[in-house]
């Protein structure tokens, strides 16, 4: 029924945007200035995947505020570890692509999501260099502002790309697919597709909910790299799973579609050799 339930629940909603936005300001300011510093301090992780200064810092001042802003509410990120439970629990991922960021490659991002009862309902992508920030809530659109603070967002909408013979596709790298799935798997989809090629990272997701991309593949992500471009692409009137169909925060994978093509995909991928 309509009526004040539904209002609030939108103003809460809005409120947590808000919140989400403002963090990713307080993200952009920290990273713009690390960017291409040529005194930036990198070290290399037991996965032997590289953090940076900024990464760390960015996810000590969003913790922090938060801290503030939402002291009932848990935390989770890349850097400092946690976990999704029941309730609210915020996800971040300080920069996203941080090998790009320590090449001086301007492609990365800073992802901040707001789950509740392990479902993604606000998120931001807030990349500075690309002069890009996309967002969105659920029940309130996915939207993205091209250039400075200030420019009118504009809404956003997955394409209506039917067939797989005609449709886009992105992963981020194909050796991954060898050591997390299937490099075989990949293939298989790449070749039904239309062309191929690897934006990575959050950018092929985002680019799915533009509509410039119809598929974006991976075959492993983290709770804090999926959870933004979740709700962005669902919002956007599309699919964000696993490469199965089921949750994207799995630990299998992920696969962003418009819907007419998302199954295509997910038989295309599971299909026998």
């Amino acid at each position: 029924m309509n009526g004040p339930e539904p209002r609030r629940a939108d103003a809460s909603r809005r409120a947590d945007l808000e919140l989400a936005l403002r963090l990713a300001d307080l993200a952009d300011g920290i990273t713009a200035r690390r960017f291409r510093a040529l005194d930036l301090r990198v070290r290399e992780k037991p996965d032997r995947t590289p953090v940076t200064d900024a990464d760390t810092a960015v996810e000590s001042a969003v913790r922090d505020a938060l801290g503030r802003a939402r002291p009932g509410d848990a935390f989770a990120g890349e850097e400092s570890g946690g976990r999704v439970g029941a309730g609210r629990t915020w996800l971040v991922d300080p920069v996203d692509g941080t090998k790009n960021f320590l090449r001086g490659i301007p492609v990365w991002a800073t992802l901040i999501a707001l789950l509740e009862d392990g479902r993604p309902t606000a998120g931001v992508i807030s990349a500075p260099a690309l002069h890009s920030r996309w967002w969105a809530a659920a029940g309130l659109g996915a939207r993205l502002r091209r250039g400075p603070a200030g420019t009118t967002p504009v809404p956003l909408r997955v394409s209506a790309v039917g067939r797989l013979d005609q449709a886009y596709l992105s992963t981020t790298s194909v050796r991954t697919w060898d050591v997390f799935h299937s490099r075989a798997a990949y293939l298989r989809l790449a070749g039904a597709c239309w062309e191929d090629r690897a934006f990575g990272d959050f950018l092929q997701h985002c680019m799915v909910a533009e509509g410039t991309l119809d598929i974006a593949a991976e075959p492993v992500v983290a709770p804090w790299d999926i959870a933004a471009v979740q709700i962005l692409v669902e919002e956007a009137g599309g699919l964000c799973t696993d490469l199965f169909g089921g949750c994207p925060r799995s630990g299998t994978g992920a696969l962003s579609a418009n819907p007419r093509l998302h199954r295509l995909a997910v038989d295309t991928l599971s299909a026998a050799p």
